[in-house]
C-alpha cells in the first residue's frame, strides 16, 4: 500500500544551512497552531477527522503510531505524515510514552473534532 507521505503533498518546508548548522521551518507568515501531544505508553487518541484544518505530524519518539485513511504507519523519529482536511486519522502509542509535533494549518478549533471511535466514551 502506499503510503500517505507519498500520495498527499506536505506543505513547502524550507531548509537553511549555517555555519553552526541549519533550520527547517515548517511555515511563514500564515495561520497555523503548534503542539507538542504527550501519549501514554499504551494509549491512544480518538478515531477522528476535521473539516476545517489540516495536520501536519512529526514523530519525536519511537513507539508512536500514526492511523491515516485507514493506513497504520509506524514512524520513525523524524517522519512527517500530513493528514489533510476530511481524512480519518489517529496516534497511539505501541507501548512507550510517545510525542508528537502537531503543526495545523488552518482554523484551529477543537470543536471541529468529530469523534468516530474512542476508547473514553466521548463518541
Amino acid at each position: 500500500m502506499t503510503s500517505p507521505t507519498s500520495r498527499i503533498d506536505e506543505p513547502e518546508i524550507y531548509t537553511e544551512q549555517r555555519p553552526w548548522g541549519g533550520f527547517e521551518r515548517f511555515t511563514w507568515n500564515e495561520q497555523s497552531t503548534v503542539k507538542i501531544i504527550h501519549v501514554a505508553p499504551g494509549q491512544r487518541l480518538s478515531l477522528q477527522r476535521h473539516r476545517h484544518r489540516d495536520e501536519l505530524w512529526v514523530a519525536l519518539d519511537p513507539g508512536a503510531v500514526f492511523e491515516v485513511a485507514g493506513e497504520r504507519i509506524e514512524p520513525e523519529v523524524g517522519r512527517r505524515v500530513m493528514i489533510r482536511a476530511g481524512q480519518t486519522h489517529r496516534m497511539s502509542s505501541s507501548g512507550p510514552a510517545v510525542r508528537v509535533l502537531e503543526i495545523a494549518f488552518g482554523h484551529f478549533d477543537e470543536d471541529d473534532i468529530e469523534r468516530l471511535e474512542d476508547s473514553y466514551g466521548r463518541v
